[in-house]
């Protein structure tokens, strides 16, 4: 058996094991091992094993990683993203579908200090959401906007996925993140002006909220709120002006959020405890799987696959049957698997692919982690919509949350088409920090 051939039987092997439900990261490195000793030899593949995993996760680049996700914990444990729902809801409330506009704002604010989707559609979900049924709201529009809106968090900094995506791409992280304030805002922005024209057609799905607000009142809400976007401001101002790395502005921040709950009295030894447990859960999970994924890029790097693929679509030379087929590609397996495990199984073939093309890898970057953030919301995993269903428990049934969530995929086409039909959305703040 030749090694393409080699190669070709082990991606169908892996997805065999993924339609078994083995974990991502198990089936990406049994496959590898297989592999890999099927080309080379056993001593080649426990070689791998051996060495891989290591350079992967001593990397100085990842370290932002753990950083990150460590400054999101410290937020949410200790207080700092208090108040962002009732800030967004007395800014916003009077709109029609307000509450749910307000639910987009607040994790659109809340993903910019967590890193984590989930986490951002957990913590909101569970203050929005029996707020908005207490009103009247529609179950299936009050779940699916904070289902969607949860989303968002992939793109605005600091996103796990964007990191990931960019160490394996071997592209400037610091860009990347950057590459993704203007496509997170623009979904937050097209999130709003569907639930409003939605809620306008349809009031029977939204009652408009009678509750009013004073300016001062609103400014009030707004001093108690105000740590946290002025720390991810001074994340992403450091990034963006170069005066630090994504690493480094991790660690600033973290320290930053560390010292303003201190100030604020909010520290305590369960919040420290909590936020720890929370980040080193969260990091191993992920290492687990991008370690697989390490691994799965060598066997196929020696199968030649990726080579031969490139070839292929190089020789019809259209950079838009590639775009499509990854844009199919993406929403089925998104279908399937979580986020981060469609990236790592994808990129060892797509990343050559778009090299051959001469696309932007930024670019892509960005698309890609748009089209698996879908996935969190389409059935059979639909990730977000499980979530929320352990929020509201047996009041909303999961067929009505994944009714929501298809809602916002509508919403979610007009973000992708703009992205692909004016790349600059993408890449115009990088292109400032050249």
């Amino acid at each position: 058996m030749s090694n393409l051939a080699i190669g070709l039987a082990g991606i169908g092997a892996m997805l065999l094991l993924l339609f078994l439900r083995v974990p991502v990261g198990a089936a990406l490195g049994l496959v590898s091992l297989a592999g890999i000793a099927a080309i080379r030899g056993f001593g080649a593949a426990f070689g791998s094993l051996a060495t891989l995993p290591y350079q992967f996760s001593a990397s100085w680049t990842l370290s932002a990683v753990p950083m990150f996700l460590l400054l999101g914990a410290f937020a949410f444990h200790m207080g700092l993203t208090r108040g962002i729902y009732d800030a967004a809801r007395a800014w916003l409330g009077w709109l029609p579908g307000g509450m749910a506009v307000a639910s987009n704002w607040a994790c659109t604010l809340f993903g910019a200090a967590s890193g984590s989707s989930v986490a951002t559609t957990s913590a909101i979900g569970k203050i929005a959401i029996p707020e908005m049924l207490r009103l009247g709201y529609h179950p299936a529009l009050a779940t699916g906007a904070v289902a969607a809106a949860g989303t968002i968090d992939a793109l605005i900094p600091p996103s796990i996925a964007l990191m990931i995506y960019g160490w394996y791409a071997e592209v400037p992280i610091d860009k990347l993140l950057i590459a993704g304030i203007l496509p997170g805002l623009l979904t937050a922005v097209v999130f709003t002006a569907f639930i409003v024209g939605l809620c306008s057609w349809r009031p029977d799905l939204a009652p408009r909220i009678t509750m009013r607000f004073s300016m001062g009142e609103r400014v009030r809400l707004l001093s108690d709120v105000w740590p946290l976007p002025v720390l991810v401001l001074g994340v992403i101002g450091a990034i963006y002006s170069g005066a630090a790395t994504s690493t480094e502005a991790a660690a600033v921040g973290t320290a930053g959020a560390l010292a303003i709950a201190t100030c604020r009295g909010a520290v305590s030894l369960k919040a420290v405890r909590e936020s720890f447990t929370d980040t080193a859960s969260s990091t191993a999970a992920l290492f687990f799987v991008v370690a697989g994924a390490v691994l799965f890029t060598r066997f196929l790097a020696l199968s030649g696959v990726p080579a031969f693929v490139a070839a292929e679509f190089a020789a019809m030379g259209s950079k838009w049957a590639v775009i499509a087929a990854m844009v199919v590609v993406y929403l089925v397996l998104g279908m399937l698997l979580d986020p981060i495990g469609v990236m790592l199984l994808t990129l060892p073939i797509l990343i050559p692919v778009c090299r051959a093309l001469g696309l932007d890898l930024l670019w892509i970057g960005v698309l890609v982690v748009k089209l698996v953030e879908i996935g969190m919301l389409t059935p059979p995993v639909g990730f977000h919509c499980f979530v929320l269903k352990t929020v509201v428990g047996p009041e909303v049934p999961l067929s009505m949350i994944f009714r929501g969530a298809m809602w916002f995929i509508a919403a979610d086409a007009v973000v992708i088409a703009a992205l692909l039909a004016f790349p600059q959305i993408s890449l115009f703040l990088p292109s400032l920090m050249e």
